[in-house]
């Protein structure tokens, strides 16, 4: 996975930026992101709220080079300071980019949804992607829904998207070219992130959690790591799952350490996948009484 800086003399100018994608919780945004960089980069699942930090992608062609930026959900149901923090990041993105990507679920507007469009800076394009448009019940709903959205803020384009289904993609990236400006590419053209390995090792175990706890556990649950060596080609892991009640860390260990076990498994196998090569890793679970609302610990594990 390269992160290699891009010589000044090396290229000639393109279509270049960054671009913010933003929404509210389970809206669609990694699934999009995954999509428009055909790998997944950004960890997924059915519950809100999966994506905390800020998450670099690059998307090159041979015209352009973006940088998409995946967000934190925001939402203003949840008043821990982590989730203030993950507020505060969506907004803090909002004013470092040249394009913002807002992504709605078809079908639904939101309270929350109505929120982050009052924060649109009026400077910065604002391109609204409906994701999820293949979940309508009939294709014959799109257009009175894409009015509804029109309605709301002056927006560069509306694009319908289907992460899933990979349609509208292409316009998309079209659309964003189209409100790009041109210059030098920060990075090569085989860079995919910023982000060290370490970091999706701990994102794919909290991936984990999320399929395979209930509701509330993931929610208090940050993941550590506290050794990654690479050696021959075999990764070694060492990892702690942090949890902010003692009930989550049996629940989470499970009978005779049986969902720890399982956690671990299904961590490893996609991390093998996603790093190419055989990885060796070991899973432990510690209490940190309500870490969520200390501000000391989200500092620490990466959240502000």
């Amino acid at each position: 996975m390269s992160d290699r800086p891009v010589s000044e003399l090396e290229v000639p100018s393109m279509l270049v930026g960054s671009v913010a994608v933003i929404g509210v919780p389970n809206a669609g945004k990694s699934s999009l992101l995954n999509a428009l960089l055909g790998i997944k980069l950004s960890i997924v699942s059915r519950k809100a709220q999966t994506t905390r930090h800020k998450i670099l992608g690059v998307y090159s062609d041979d015209k352009s080079q973006i940088q998409f930026l995946d967000t934190p959900g925001f939402q203003l149901t949840h008043r821990s300071m982590l989730n203030s923090a993950m507020n505060r990041s969506v907004s803090s993105s909002l004013t470092d980019v040249d394009v913002v990507v807002f992504v709605m679920e078809a079908g639904l507007i939101q309270k929350d949804d109505l929120k982050l469009i009052e924060m649109f800076p009026e400077d910065i394009p604002v391109i609204c992607t409906i994701s999820k448009i293949d979940q309508l019940s009939s294709p014959n709903e799109a257009l009175p829904f894409i009015e509804r959205v029109n309605d709301l803020f002056a927006f560069a384009d509306i694009v319908p998207t289907s992460a899933k289904r990979m349609t509208g993609i292409g316009e998309l990236i079209s659309s964003i070219q189209a409100n790009l400006s041109m210059g030098k590419p920060s990075y090569d053209e085989y860079a995919l992130t910023d982000r060290p390995e370490r970091f999706f090792a701990a994102e794919i175990i909290r991936e984990k959690l999320f399929h395979l706890m209930g509701d509330e556990i993931p929610y208090g649950v940050a993941v550590e790591i506290e050794e990654f060596t690479v050696n021959k080609g075999l990764r070694s892991i060492n990892a702690t799952i942090v949890v902010a009640k003692n009930a989550h860390k049996g629940m989470i260990i499970g009978a005779q350490g049986s969902k720890l076990k399982t956690i671990g498994t299904k961590a490893r196998v996609e991390m093998e996948y996603f790093f190419n090569g055989k990885v060796f890793l070991k899973l432990w679970v510690k209490v940190k009484k309500g870490w969520v609302d200390d501000s000391k610990s989200i500092k620490y594990f990466g959240y502000e």
